[in-house]
């Protein structure tokens, strides 16, 4: 047993909670078990209780033994003073608050077949915990899930992107230029990409877009790649220009050892990429804006399939050369992006400006994606779980991540149903 199965127990009830009393002897019911609450103070506010004849309104807080209202100092606390009754498994010394007043006390029952259960689950050394009982909940109750969890994905991206915005002075166009960069990254080179839009800020970029020559010089320079590039007409070009634009706005390139090649398709090379950000800078107007008001995804593969400059062609790496064979943005790397930066963007650019038809594009955007392959995808599909689109792969990523990686099971809508199941 523990407090999180104590906090279940009182928010759900899931056996009738009938003929309980007070240590004192008085009966208690209960009208409303409260909101729970995750930050500090009591773990339930707001709850109304019948004790006796009297209903009484205010926090309840829980503990296994009663003695850890000691332990935790909450007789010294104010803020627990409003605690209308302390629920415990054991008692073994009464509950007072900071005014010395004893608060009445609740030992909670609960049926051995509950802590089962939930020790079955959280124990589990399955690939998730419910892996074998998953096929027990609904399909209605598994769509619900869904639905909560891709919710709880966006609303953490859109937090992230909202707090890019504010750091960067409340330009929604640096915060979406430097979270493109980051997407253009991918897994392996996430960090770097983010460090060299941090080094380069969009204006410095905006100035000179219409070169082409000029935006990749930036850019290769500013990475640090290109200090360690061997040398041909078209590295000794991108020198001569960057050196100038370095000393215009005093830049420092970033540390080139942070990139990563190894265990990467030429094609994915952060080489590649920067060329065809390159390419995009230069050849789009107002992307930002045309972006967040799109509704298809055929419109932004339009705007994102750019293909970099012609040296290009034949290399993948700076003074290398290679098979000739063209490199343009990818589809696939183009829906990853789309799902990291624009539907994210959008969801909280709507918010922001009170636009709720954002909101609904961004999820619309979601449903025109096709579901990502990776293995924690292919492992749901493995045990009858359905994907359809990347509006249900982002949902059940967000599942796996922060519920069933956690084993917060408890607090996991379909945990709680088979918590709650009765034989």
């Amino acid at each position: 047993m523990d407090e999180s199965l104590l906090h279940f127990i009182w928010r759900y009830q899931p056996y009738t909670l009938n003929g309980l009393k007070t240590l004192t002897g008085e009966n208690i019911e209960i009208i409303d078990p409260g909101l729970y609450n995750t930050d500090s103070g009591p773990d339930f506010a707001n709850a109304k209780i019948r004790i006796g004849n009297t209903i009484w309104a205010g926090n309840v807080e829980m503990h296994i033994k009663s003695s850890d209202w000691f332990a935790h100092n909450h007789h010294t606390n104010p803020a627990y003073n409003n605690v209308i009754l302390h629920v415990v498994i054991e008692h073994d010394k009464e509950a007072t608050t900071s005014l010395g007043e004893t608060i009445q006390s609740l030992v909670v029952p609960y049926p051995a077949e509950l802590e089962k259960r939930y020790s079955d689950l959280i124990e589990s050394t399955r690939w998730i915990p419910c892996a074998d009982k998953i096929r027990q909940i609904d399909t209605l109750h598994l769509s619900a899930t869904i639905d909560r969890m891709l919710a709880e994905r966006l609303e953490a991206k859109t937090h992230r992107a909202e707090e890019m915005v504010i750091k960067v002075q409340s330009s929604w166009e640096e915060a979406f230029y430097r979270d493109t960069c980051r997407s253009f990254g991918l897994k392996s080179n996430t960090l770097p990409f983010q460090l060299l839009a941090q080094s380069l800020p969009l204006k410095y970029l905006a100035k000179h877009k219409n070169n082409l020559l000029q935006v990749e010089a930036l850019l290769f320079g500013q990475s640090g790649l290109l200090a360690t590039a061997k040398n041909d007409d078209y590295v000794d070009l991108l020198k001569k220009e960057y050196s100038i634009l370095r000393s215009k706005f005093n830049l420092t390139p970033i540390e080139p050892s942070l990139w990563k090649f190894m265990r990467l398709r030429p094609a994915g090379f952060p080489t590649i990429r920067i060329a065809q950000l390159a390419k995009l800078i230069h050849a789009s107007t107002s992307l930002f804006s045309q972006l967040m008001e799109i509704t298809s995804m055929e419109d932004i593969y339009r705007l994102l399939r750019v293909e970099p400059s012609s040296y290009w062609h034949n290399h993948y790496l700076l003074g290398e050369k290679s098979i000739n064979r063209p490199k343009p943005l990818g589809k696939e790397t183009i829906r990853l992006i789309t799902i990291n930066t624009i539907v994210p963007f959008m969801f909280a650019y709507g918010r922001n400006r009170g636009k709720a038809y954002m909101e609904n594009q961004a999820m619309m955007l979601l449903q025109q994606l096709p579901a990502e392959q990776n293995s924690i995808i292919k492992n749901f599909v493995k045990i009858g779980i359905t994907c359809s689109n990347a509006f249900d792969s982002q949902a059940l990523l967000h599942l796996k991540t922060s519920y069933c990686d956690a084993r917060k099971c408890i607090y996991c809508p379909i945990g709680i149903r088979l918590l709650r199941k009765q034989n």
